[in-house]
């Protein structure tokens, strides 16, 4: 999937992943013992920095911690806690501390985990079958972008995004 992203016109160097002690120092931080294979391969990738992935969102090794994950948890027991082991519960993003996407406790053991989405107000629901679903599920869609930034450019139609440097132009 980010080879896809890239190869649509995201710049690689936009992207910085996370070292294997900054994932251990994340899972610490959420007080969970296991960080899912696929979880790691996308924090490898996107941990740090996602240039175009998640924009407006807290995600990565320094933006998601233990203060996401009690707003997630006093959410989810307004909601009626349905989750098997929302306690040991992974926090992968905190959208504005309204909306969250988790994985549950019990799940972490498993290579490719469904996501669950926590949204304040309205619903708990598992919303992906596994994280790589999730992934394909939030890539930017950046040939679309660039297309749609290249015809505005050549209109002079559009004042550019902070987001377009991310952007690979011919």
């Amino acid at each position: 999937m980010i080879e896809r992203v890239v190869a649509d016109g995201l710049r690689r160097e936009s992207m910085v992943g996370a070292s294997d002690a900054q994932i251990e120092s994340w899972a610490i931080a959420q007080r969970v013992s296991d960080v899912p294979v696929a979880v790691r391969e996308v924090l490898r990738w996107i941990g740090v920095r996602g240039g175009r992935w998640l924009s407006g969102s807290s995600f990565g090794v320094d933006a998601v911690g233990a203060r996401s994950k009690g707003a997630a948890q006093a959410t989810l027991r307004e909601l009626g806690d349905t989750m098997a082991d929302s306690g040991g519960m992974l926090v992968l993003v905190d959208h504005q501390s309204y909306q969250f996407d988790v994985i549950g406790g019990a799940d972490l053991s498993a290579l490719d985990p469904p996501v669950w989405a926590i949204t304040e107000g309205e619903f708990v629901e598992q919303c992906w079958p596994s994280v790589t679903e999730w992934l394909n599920a939030i890539a930017p869609e950046v040939a679309r972008d660039r297309e749609r930034l290249a015809f505005q450019r050549a209109h002079g139609e559009w004042i550019d995004p902070a987001w377009s440097e991310y952007i690979e132009f011919d």
